[in-house]
């Protein structure tokens, strides 16, 4: 009996191990799934559509893309629920345009890429939007999820491409996944520290059942064996693919977690600046980010009343001519001060690491990410109060914890002084006459001084760029647009396409370089065919004079540096847009050049206008490395 007993026991055993191995094969094969989830066959849907639905939800209204098969189901889907689709001439053009959108509007940025190359072409770009921390979503084409592996049309690996540049990366294996894949992929974009993030969708998600049948369903007539294995294997992938798929499901955003400082750092932080005589303050890009408003934001500071200097896209927070802005003199500012409050500024490069702070300040930083926050203070500096949340809403809450506070004016004054000392330098130094063709800082003076309210600038550039941040003053909240900390050129024909859209009112300029001009030109093309009217002001000193100005000095070479005045106005022509060229001989005239650019902008058309310059010492010593 014993024996009997003990083999019985050990069949059961087995039986119960073979039932699971059968029902863990029927879950991976989704036969469960499919027992309570319909298939229909003959439906017409395509996955495109969940897709432009989950889009529509979060308020996406514009969806960059360069035309692809793999997502050809994506774009006209998103067409058809009112979200214009908008075509552009390379991959990271669309990302840099989805990027602007984010920055601008606080929503989600999107751009839709093809498979293999066109993913590939939007790595740089997707690379800019982390380090600028821009919550974007990209959707990637790609192979069947079949096929993958097989030696499918541009099939490559492309989750491992981002997973080091994205919060997310996930591919969706069946159409029933796209709407929750979607949805938390969004909501991870925007939480925390904001970057991008990379949805695969295979083309079998995409497009209709009848289509992915024929493509990958294999014979109807299969013969032995192992062909109708095959068959009812190929039948059972596109019918798991398709279950469940048109059920209705939650197309609604998911919550967004923002980190924020408590209450007791915040009082902290106000205890430390009611007993600082000489404090600073440094605003960042990060400050920018939603939930908290710019105007609530520019409030704070006015409130608080303590001198500022406004970096990347926090330029243009306070209006030119407060009483509290400061452009001038900054590491000068930074080594007298005796409490510094880093508001989403970060102690890279930008700050020399965090080595023009004073040894006696008392320096207070704010920042969602970790690692931005403590960068480089195991070193060069140690922050007295390190807080980990939102820049934006803790300069508020700061305010309004010290109502009442006077910020000393002997300190305030003495920057001002310094500042428009400065200011009064730099305009002498454009009266001088360059050697030959403009002087940059004339120029940018000119342009400055005819810049409307509605204003909106993007930074493309090296050499003149870096000039014109110290000339030209964005006019208010949100109006200048960098690549941030990547440093990356080309991103002016994107950022001005999706600042366009954005806005469709502002006066958008794109100060471009005459090397980076060269990454974007083409798009000329895009801003006529989607009429997107923008102003690109070229400062052309025929040289990548960032890097010569050193190289050339350090090394003794200008190899690779040089290039041509080349006539860019004609190739904006040739591609629809107006194109004026201003030299030495039109500096009388410069005024009436670039308000008849912008009297062709206000009637519709992209404007070029290619300004020969000559060189300055104004950047003398601001190497590129």
């Amino acid at each position: 009996m014993d024996l009997l007993a003990g083999i019985g026991y050990a069949c059961a055993g087995l039986l119960a191990v073979l039932a699971a191995v059968l029902l863990g094969m029927a879950y991976r094969l989704g036969l469960l799934y499919q027992l309570w989830h319909k298939v229909d066959p003959r439906s017409p849907r395509h996955g495109g559509e969940l897709v432009a639905e989950v889009l529509k939800a979060h308020g996406v209204r514009f969806l960059f893309a360069l035309a692809g098969g793999h997502i050809s189901p994506v774009l006209v889907a998103s067409e058809k629920v009112g979200i214009r689709v908008v075509d552009t001439r390379h991959e990271a053009t669309a990302v840099f345009a989805a990027d602007a959108v984010s920055r601008l509007s606080g929503r989600i940025g999107v751009a839709a890429v093809t498979a293999g190359p066109g993913v590939t072409n939007a790595v740089t770009a997707i690379k800019n939007a982390q380090m600028a921390e821009s919550p974007l979503l990209l959707i990637g084409g790609a192979a069947a999820s079949l096929q993958k592996g097989r030696g499918a049309l541009q099939d490559i690996d492309q989750l491992s491409l981002f997973k080091t540049l994205c919060k997310a990366c996930v591919s969706v294996r069946a159409v029933r996944d796209i709407v929750p894949t979607l949805r938390k992929a969004i909501a991870t974009a925007q939480s925390g520290t904001p970057g991008p993030v990379f949805v695969e969708l295979p083309i079998d998600v995409l497009y209709p059942f009848h289509v992915v049948e024929k493509e990958i369903g294999g014979t109807k007539n299969a013969r032995g064996l192992q062909g109708k294995v095959v068959q009812w294997y190929l039948q059972n992938y596109i019918r798991n693919l398709f279950a469940g798929a048109w059920e209705p499901r939650d197309v609604s955003p998911l919550p967004v977690q923002v980190p924020l400082a408590t209450e007791d750092e915040v009082q902290r932080c106000a205890e430390l600046v009611s007993r600082a005589t000489k404090p600073l303050v440094l605003v960042g890009s990060q400050a920018m980010l939603p939930p908290t408003p710019a105007e609530e934001l520019r409030a704070a500071l006015e409130a608080l009343g303590i001198p500022c200097y406004l970096g990347g896209a926090a330029r243009g927070l306070l209006p030119p001519g407060s009483p509290l802005l400061l452009r001038q003199n900054r590491r000068d500012a930074l080594r007298d001060a005796d409490l510094v409050l880093l508001a989403g500024a970060v102690c890279d490069f930008r700050l020399s690491y965090g080595r023009l702070f004073s040894r006696r300040a008392v320096i207070v930083a704010v920042n969602r990410d970790r690692a931005q926050l403590l960068r480089n203070s195991d070193v060069f500096w140690k922050p007295r109060l390190a807080v980990r949340g939102d820049a934006a809403s803790f300069v508020v809450r700061l305010a309004r914890s010290l109502r009442g506070y006077a910020c000393p004016g002997d300190w305030l004054e003495g920057l001002r002084e310094a500042d428009r000392k400065k200011e009064q330098a730099n305009r002498e130094k454009a009266a001088i006459p360059t050697p030959q063709h403009l002087n940059p800082l004339d120029l940018l003076h000119h342009l400055d001084a005819l810049l409307p309210p509605e204003s909106l600038l993007v930074a493309d550039g090296g050499d003149f760029v870096g000039t014109a941040a110290y000339i030209v003053r964005p006019r208010r909240p949100l109006a200048w647009l960098d690549p941030g900390a990547f440093g990356t050129l080309g991103v002016g024909g994107g950022f001005a396409l999706g600042a366009k859209l954005c806005r469709p009112d502002a006066e958008v300029w794109v100060l471009y370089g005459d090397g980076s001009l060269g990454y974007s030109l083409m798009e000329f093309d895009t801003f006529v065919r989607h009429k997107t009217p923008v102003i690109a002001l070229v400062g052309n000193d025929a040289c990548w004079s960032q890097i010569s100005r050193e190289q050339v000095a350090l090394l003794g070479s200008n190899v690779a540096c040089g290039l041509e005045y080349l006539d860019y106005h004609a190739v904006a022509e040739a591609l629809g847009g107006k194109g004026f060229v201003v030299g030495r001989q039109d500096r009388e005239r410069l005024d009436a050049v670039l308000r008849a650019a912008q009297d062709a902008c206000r009637q519709g058309h992209p404007v070029l206008i290619n300004a020969l310059i000559g060189k300055t010492n104004f950047r003398d010593g601001s190497i590129s490395v």
